[in-house]
């Protein structure tokens, strides 16, 4: 199951459902037919759940009981797509949501009184995720949520819903429409948030937290091995400055601090000089270790 499918699920089992959230779906994934009749409304759907689910919205608050079709997609994978169909009071249902005017292209965007309304606006957002919404997998390190719009009208005045929730939406346009986005994680956990998916929530949050601690080991990590090998390769020159001393006038004619500091780092070459300093057989600072160091170098560059 897709991350997508998860968190649509997870916006079904939140809470109850309203005529903004209906108003979305039918929207952005309904279709218009004309019959002999009358109106025909098909909204489509590949989630079984999603298709019971607008079939249970419709029926509650227009009083109307649609039908559920299905048949199979004509690729190689042949997913199921449901399509929820209604033939009776399309008009009046159209009117009740005010969506009539959307169908014919006159009137694209969202209606005013669910931008200003912050608890339409939620509901909004919910069927307008429901419909056409996915969201990347977190576990891919890439973060996105898109929501799919015909319409530029309709994706401008979407991110400006989500504007409003302090979500730094974005929109771009697409060969069939426009794409309304979110890209930073912290947006994509408040989008949940304000849909009522917060079992996806905590999920995604769990891996966003536990990729940014993998992170942050591993950079530690490299650093530590930056750090070692930096170490290494002055103590491997100071090594070699040893034992040139040692071939030429020999460690014994150093004076005795200098020796006892030319024998450790010739027997440790991986010791960091804090770690020097701890071990020699006196008490000595970190700087002292460092001094005596260089001593040993400039005593090997001068012979």
């Amino acid at each position: 199951m897709s991350f997508t499918v998860k968190v649509k699920e997870d916006i079904l089992q939140s809470s109850k459902s309203s005529q903004s959230e209906l108003s979305a779906i039918i929207k952005m994934s309904g279709n218009l037919g004309i019959t002999s009749k009358g109106l025909t409304l098909a909204i489509a759907s590949e989630n079984a759940k999603i298709a019971r689910h607008i079939y249970s919205i419709i029926e509650t608050f227009a009083g109307l009981q649609p039908e559920i079709k299905y048949h199979y997609k004509t690729n190689l994978k042949k997913n199921r797509v449901y399509t929820v169909f209604l033939d009776d009071q399309v008009d009046q249902l159209l009117s009740d949501l005010k969506l009539a005017d959307s169908f014919f292209g006159i009137e694209t965007g969202i209606e005013a009184c669910i931008l200003a309304n912050d608890e339409s606006g939620r509901q909004y957002l919910r069927g307008a995720f429901l419909a056409t919404g996915t969201i990347r997998d977190p576990e891919t390190g890439k973060y996105q949520l898109e929501i799919f719009s015909v319409y530029q009208d309709h994706a401008e005045d979407l991110a400006n819903l989500m504007r409003k929730f302090m979500l730094d939406a974005k929109v771009i346009q697409h060969k069939n429409g426009a794409i309304t986005y979110l890209q930073k994680a912290e947006d994509i956990i408040d989008f949940l948030i304000i849909v009522g998916a917060m079992t996806s929530k905590e999920a995604f949050e769990e891996v966003k937290i536990l990729r940014e601690t993998r992170n942050d080991i591993n950079r530690a990590n490299n650093a530590e091995t930056a750090n070692i090998a930096k170490t290494i390769k002055a103590s491997m020159k100071t090594i070699n400055n040893i034992i040139k001393i040692k071939e030429t006038v020999g460690i014994e004619s150093l004076p005795i601090e200098l020796q006892q500091v030319a024998q450790m780092r010739i027997e440790n070459p991986d010791y960091s000089i804090q770690q020097m300093a701890d071990q020699l057989p006196f008490e000595i600072s970190k700087s002292g270790v460092n001094h005596r160091l260089r001593k040993l170098n400039k005593i090997a560059e001068d012979i």
